[in-house]
């Protein structure tokens, strides 16, 4: 096997096994700083042993036990003068693991863990991109807009304070869900976000074992939670848009925009159990949260079968209930580009520049600029938009569109 196939095996071993191994970790030490940190040492051996002994066949299997052997190489160094007796506890674990709960997850533990209302909403969701998503703190500074150094603390200091509260590793009981469950939704978004469309230069322009492991945790999360509304709105909305998957990136690597797509390759079994799932939403007859209006904006997306079929109407009219509920930048950013669809750029270009202040840092806002200045024959100021977008991307493929949308000006 050649270096780059070791090298492709681990970095396939991370995406897929990070979450499960500091999960198990997180349950037989009870630490995150130990669980992440040999859980990272695991890794770095795996980069210096496999090319000379070859991938295991198990990789998992093999991570899991090297990173367990690493935390208690720890623990008996921190315990040199301290309590010998925990340290052949951890040295033998021969007690059985402490009921899981409704459902036996060990990563959907972890989510919980790391979303304990003790600690702030963004804290949470930080933590939990960091421990179950297994995104870099650069990543998720991304997502959250702000700067690495600022996001590296903040993730130490929620470690800090779950081991100080002594937070417990399990998913909570029933009485505690709903105190619990907003952030674990914003999180497995985020998670699932950072799958769809990933942040980072150096990653898969798309990352389906992201996608696939936050559908998987939305779905044991709505069979604790079957009545709750957002929870069955968030499925929808991944299912909806994970349908798209094969069709938004080209054979040569660039991002390929909605209306573009081959709506042909959209996986239809998701788009069915989607709009299933919003119409089981709509008949509840209660008021929607964000994750279902999101979902039912995405259904109306993938009912046409053709960019000219969208109801572009009722996806304005959609944005603007989620604009009462959530009145971000961000959302009117995205409802300005239905508004481009019913009113002309020219309006939508009023609406988008009203958010400079908020958004001058964000590339979509340029790169949706750029798109409304080209449709209004501003091609020297829209190849100014379009650079600024390029910047500011990560995504390969979404910069390899940006361009490819530049170039297309002359």
């Amino acid at each position: 096997m050649s270096v780059t196939d070791v090298q492709a095996a681990v970095t396939r071993a991370h995406h897929e096994e990070w979450a499960r191994v500091v999960a198990a970790l997180t349950r037989r030490f009870g630490d995150l700083d130990i669980a992440e940190e040999a859980a990272a040492e695991a890794f770095a051996t795996a980069v210096e042993r496999w090319p000379a002994d070859g991938v295991p066949p198990s990789p998992g299997a093999w991570l899991t036990t090297t990173a367990n052997r690493k935390a208690i190489d720890r623990v008996r160094r921190e315990n040199k003068r301290g309590d010998k007796q925990k340290e052949a506890q951890l040295l033998y674990d021969d007690d059985p693991p402490e009921p899981a709960g409704a459902i036996d997850d060990e990563r959907l533990r972890l989510v919980f863990t790391c979303c304990h209302p003790a600690l702030a909403m963004q804290t949470r969701v930080a933590l939990t991109l960091r421990m179950v998503g297994g995104l870099t703190v650069t990543e998720i500074a991304r997502a959250f807009l702000v700067q690495e150094s600022a996001m590296g603390r903040r993730i130490t200091r929620a470690k800090a304070k779950i081991k100080a509260a002594r937070i417990p590793y399990r998913v909570p009981s029933v009485q505690d869900l709903p105190a619990r469950v907003s952030g674990v939704l914003a999180v497995l978004y985020l998670v699932f976000n950072e799958g769809y469309l990933a942040t980072g230069p150096d990653t898969d322009p798309v990352r389906h074992e992201l996608t696939a492991e936050a559908i998987r945790l939305t779905r044991l999360v709505r069979t604790l939670m079957p009545a709750d509304g957002e929870v069955t709105g968030l499925l929808a909305l991944m299912l909806l848009t994970e349908a798209r998957r094969t069709a938004r990136v080209s054979p040569s690597g660039d991002l390929v925009a909605l209306d573009e797509q081959d709506r042909g390759a959209w996986d239809a079994g998701l788009i069915a159990e989607g709009h299933q799932l919003v119409r089981e939403r709509l008949a509840a007859g209660t008021a929607p949260g964000q994750y279902q209006i999101l979902a039912a904006i995405n259904a109306v997306h993938t009912s046409a079968r053709d960019i000219r079929d969208t109801g572009w109407s009722q996806v304005v009219a959609l944005y603007d209930q989620l604009a009462r509920l959530d009145p971000s930048p961000v959302i009117a950013l995205n409802r300005a580009i239905a508004v481009a669809e019913l009113d002309g750029p020219q309006v939508a270009l009023t609406a988008v520049d009203r958010l400079e202040d908020k958004l001058a840092g964000y590339h979509l806002y340029h790169a949706t600029r750029a798109d409304l200045l080209r449709r209004l024959g501003r091609g020297e100021d829209s190849r100014a938009a379009y650079g600024r977008a390029i910047e500011l991307a990560g995504n390969t493929a979404e910069i390899a569109h940006l361009r490819h949308r530049r170039d297309q000006l002359g």
